[in-house]
């Protein structure tokens, strides 16, 4: 997994994004846009931007915080990339894409909860 560590510094690039775009997507779904989709994306990436920047932070207490990292913010990407092209495109990323970044979210919790049986990286 070590080789995973020159990956961080996009970790910590997709929690500001993830960041910036769940406060934008909450005020457009506030002021007009469809609350049940935006309000939904914008959930989504404001839980998972703090989470990946703990995770950024806490790489060498978790041994496996870099790939726990990936795969949420894989699924954020997909979960929430698909809310946002049905509702400016009409139409989703690909039949699927919502519930497989839903499983890939849920598989990257997974791995920071087995994180905790594998010991520190040393």
């Amino acid at each position: 997994m070590e080789r995973l560590d020159n990956l961080r510094p996009l970790i910590l690039f997709l929690s500001g994004l993830f960041g910036a775009a769940g406060v934008a997507l909450a005020a457009a779904a506030s002021h007009g846009g469809d609350p049940r989709l935006l309000g939904t994306a914008s959930t989504m990436c404001l839980i998972h931007a703090p989470a990946l920047v703990a995770l950024y932070a806490g790489y060498r207490a978790v041994r496996t915080a870099t790939l726990a990292a990936l795969a949420i913010a894989l699924g954020t990407l997909l979960f929430a990339g698909d809310l946002l092209t049905r509702h400016f495109l009409g139409s989703g990323l690909f039949p699927m894409a919502a519930p497989t970044g839903g499983t890939t979210m849920i598989l990257g919790w997974l791995i920071v909860a087995a994180g905790a049986f594998l010991g520190k990286k040393t």
